[in-house]
């Protein structure tokens, strides 16, 4: 009797061990590795702030949608495209010193759908000379988990 209750014990033992978890996209929470989309919008000013201030435009712009579809208006004027707007980015701001010290205050994310926000914010740049700021409108799409500007309007306050 003692040996069956041994081999009872050892399949059991072996059955809960070989249970494996089946984890789907809702279980994240459960585990609290949950990123919200506020959180994951926010990531992407976090990570554009970033690549400005360490002199990479490119990398800047990789919160930006690669669409000619983008819309970039500021100063007057709207550029239409991401590499536009890439070229307008490496025109205005041709060597660190213009670049500056990018910081965003201010902080606003609305979400309007699954996948669509507006983010409102302030920006200002510090120079050794001046200190440009201004607000700026972004709106974001998600494509695939992956939110992205797909229209940016910013305005100066001068500096």
């Amino acid at each position: 009797m003692q040996l069956k209750s041994i081999w009872v014990s050892l399949a059991l033992a072996l059955s809960v061990t070989a249970c494996s978890v089946n984890l789907n996209i809702n279980d994240t929470q459960l585990l609290g590795d949950y990123v919200s989309e506020e959180e994951q919008i926010l990531s992407v000013l976090t990570t554009q702030q970033a690549a400005w201030n360490t002199g990479d435009i490119d990398g800047f712009m990789e919160g930006y949608w690669v669409s000619p579809d983008l819309r970039f208006a500021s100063g007057g004027s709207v550029t239409s495209g991401w590499q536009a707007t890439l070229d307008r980015y490496k025109t205005n701001y041709s060597d660190r010193s213009l670049m500056g010290s990018l910081s965003f205050d201010e902080l606003e994310v609305a979400l309007l759908s699954d996948d669509a926000a507006v983010v409102h914010g302030a920006w200002a740049l510090e120079r050794a000379d001046d200190r440009p700021s201004g607000l700026f409108t972004l709106v974001f799409r998600k494509f695939s988990d992956e939110w992205k500007i797909v229209s940016d309007t910013t305005t100066s306050a001068g500096g």
